[in-house]
């Protein structure tokens, strides 16, 4: 009997990036009731980074538009959803994502798989896991060199991943890179969810402190980040911001038209 494939939620129009009108608990659900019915694809965690990455690179809108879910991660597109009347949207921060599947997985014991992270961070990840949610099923940990996979790298993952199984595949990688690894891998690795989370690694291992929830409220994040990682992240906030206010000013003028792309039919993906 074919199962029954899940119904994707709407999406809201962030500058043409198609971002679905979700909160924490219709993602998590959405998530498990694709585990459940088999359905494979991958998940972009998108704030203000992956939309004006979007907006520049039509490779990576690409990436966007074919995920099986765009979640919000940042208030902007919270607030841009909601003007657009998707009014229970809410923020679907990365690294809250991932503490809620992993402790739904107590329950309905699906398995799990860390790849990402600088050297022993994905090992780490794993023993604070295993700490925090006795009982969890992590398959295992693995870091990836900084660089590109070289073909027997890749052939070696795959190979790995085909033993284990993993139902969901964390990828802690930074946007855009986490990304375009997953629209490469997810037909070759045999997982059913691959959920790119970012620093989420780094947050849940200690080297990136969260903020208080009344600056993540604000939308000021950003700010708390940068001041944490300012050689790295400078360029990344203060101008793609910038280029998103811009980008976002013409489309709420409607002096120019940002049209979302029809998405993939993943029911066709349904093992």
């Amino acid at each position: 009997m074919r199962p029954i494939v899940p119904t994707k939620p709407l999406r809201a129009n962030v500058l043409g990036a198609g971002v679905h009108a979700v909160n924490m608990q219709s993602a998590a659900e959405y998530l498990e009731a694709c585990v459940a019915s088999g359905l494979k694809g991958y998940v972009c965690v998108t704030g203000v980074h992956g939309v004006t990455e979007s907006v520049r690179s039509s490779r990576f809108r690409a990436a966007l538009d074919n995920a099986l879910l765009v979640v919000p991660d940042g208030m902007p597109t919270v607030w841009v959803g909601r003007s657009q009347r998707h009014l229970s949207m809410q923020r679907v921060f990365g690294p809250d994502l991932m503490l809620e599947l992993c402790a739904r997985s107590l329950k309905n014991g699906y398995t799990h798989f860390f790849y990402g992270g600088k050297a022993g961070i994905a090992e780490e990840l794993k023993r604070n896991f295993e700490t925090w949610y006795p009982g969890i099923r992590i398959l295992g940990a693995l870091t990836p060199p900084f660089r590109s996979l070289t073909h027997k790298e890749e052939a070696e993952l795959s190979a790995h991943v085909g033993k284990l199984k993993p139902d969901i595949l964390w990828v802690g990688l930074s946007t855009p890179k986490q990304e375009m690894f997953m629209v490469e891998a997810i037909e070759h690795l045999d997982c059913k969810l691959m959920i790119g989370v970012g620093a989420a690694f780094d947050f849940h291992t200690g080297r990136i402190k969260d903020a208080p929830t009344w600056i993540k409220e604000a939308g000021l994040q950003w700010f708390h980040r940068l001041c944490q990682e300012p050689r790295r992240l400078w360029k990344r906030y203060l101008i793609n911001n910038a280029v998103f206010v811009w980008h976002l000013i013409f489309q709420i003028a409607g002096s120019k038209r940002y049209s979302l792309r029809s998405e993939v039919n993943t029911a066709d993906s349904v093992r």
